[in-house]
């Protein structure tokens, strides 16, 4: 008789002993978390009947202008739409890419943001709107490219890596990468955990006010938080001073990472972003203090139940690489070949090997990724999203994305509804 495989020992577990006892270190790799969790697909909308009337699509137009940052900026952060291309940075992504996704986001009314390294001057004249990172490595850092931006962003940690630093492989630490970063060409790069200049929440009020002097008050300063103590770290850093907080959540991408911590901590974006509207409530800055999610944001649907459950904006990364041609097959590209994969289930990031140009400093593979087409398509798929937004929120009967709210919503499951305090489908229970 054969035994049924064990739930602990599945053929995965196996494998990630084998690996380890081969490499002598923790394993580490790119792209998301491969988690099982509930997402916004666990969340359904109650569109409209007789309890409301629909919008015309036709005639009948749908806002989705936001404005992030108002608290104390004089120049806040006006998007056309909800959406905005997170930090990734020139060294995980190629010049081309990174140029690409700037361009995107100017054709389109919304911003990008430099990532670790530093801003690209080809990136600040790409990008209409424009926001620059602050994190514990200062690679790049420079009080000049700070002035030109249109917001600053504190980077605490990410949802990919919570409590440990950003890494970038000796593979891509090549040429200007490694003269940005004042880092010796070909070495692993891995950042430190914390910032050299403050620790704890007191010093984090003081950066911000540092910030806020250098850019005379024009631009808001956004704390980037991993979704772990939510509660807490969003009080922490709206008491702090901060415009906006981005709550960054474990299925966030990255370029690299260890794979333990893209699994295994962190919580899902519809558990984090009721958590951070909460903490905002309870400070009566609800509505003052803008909340942008960030983490696993795919579509206009997820884009609507972010806001719904709370967010004023999402953050997108993945789904803008993957619009650049991550993971497609293309002419020029052999993914069994080149990564031992095929088109699809590449999670080589960290690598510097990819196919299509975006993650690596290859010049021969950057070429493969067109600088206007790939500006195209991201622009496309933000339009795209946004038309899926302003449809879904035309069939809830309301003319503004900001008036979605959480009764628009119901959980397929229970858990799903202990997350992200949704009843759940078929009654008025909250698990």
């Amino acid at each position: 008789m054969v035994k049924p495989s064990s739930q602990i020992w599945t053929p995965e577990a196996i494998e990630d002993v084998h690996e380890k006892a081969e490499l002598g270190r923790y394993r580490i790799r790119g792209f998301s978390s491969f988690q099982k969790v509930p997402h916004f697909d666990d969340l359904v909308f109650l569109s409209t009947g007789l309890t409301r009337f629909p919008l015309e699509g036709y005639k009948e137009k749908c806002n989705t202008k936001v404005v992030i940052g108002h608290r104390y900026a004089s120049q806040p952060l006006e998007l056309a739409t909800p959406i905005y291309i997170t930090g990734m940075s020139y060294g995980a992504l190629s010049q081309t890419a990174k140029n690409a996704l700037a361009r995107a986001s100017s054709m389109v009314g919304v911003a990008t943001c430099t990532g670790d390294g530093g801003m690209l001057p080809s990136e600040r004249k790409n990008a209409d709107k424009l926001i620059y990172q602050v994190l514990p490595s200062r690679y790049g850092s420079s009080p000049a490219d700070l002035m030109q931006s249109d917001a600053i962003e504190i980077v605490v940690g990410q949802g990919a890596k919570p409590g440990t630093g950003g890494l970038l492989m000796g593979v891509k630490v090549l040429g200007d990468v490694a003269e940005m970063r004042d880092l010796p060409s070909g070495i692993d790069q891995r950042s430190p955990t914390r910032h050299p200049d403050w620790l704890g929440p007191d010093d984090l009020s003081i950066k911000i006010e540092e910030l806020r002097e250098a850019t005379e008050g024009r631009v808001p300063i956004h704390v980037k938080l991993p979704a772990c103590r939510v509660v807490d770290d969003v009080k922490l850093a709206a008491k702090a001073g901060a415009d906006a907080i981005v709550i960054d959540s474990m299925l966030a991408g990255t370029g690299a990472s260890a794979d333990i911590m893209l699994d295994q901590s962190g919580i899902p974006t519809i558990a984090a972003i009721p958590l951070a509207r909460k903490a905002l409530s309870e400070l009566g800055l609800d509505g003052e203090v803008s909340l942008i999610a960030s983490g696993g944001i795919r579509n206009g649907a997820d884009v609507a139940k972010a806001l719904a459950l709370g967010a004023d904006a999402v953050a997108i990364g993945l789904a803008a690489l993957i619009a650049l041609n991550c993971n497609k097959e293309i002419p020029e590209a052999n993914y069994e070949q080149e990564i031992g994969v095929p088109a699809g289930y590449c999670r080589h990031c960290h690598t510097g090997k990819c196919p299509v140009g975006i993650t690596t400093q290859d010049p021969d593979l950057e070429q493969r990724l067109d600088f206007e087409q790939a500006a195209n398509r991201v622009a496309n798929f933000i339009n795209a999203t946004s038309m899926e937004l302003a449809l879904i929120t035309r069939s809830l009967g309301k003319g503004d994305v900001r008036s979605l709210e959480p009764e628009d919503l119901v959980a397929l499951t229970m858990e799903a509804s202990a997350m992200a305090q949704i009843p759940l489908a078929g009654s008025n229970k909250v698990y």
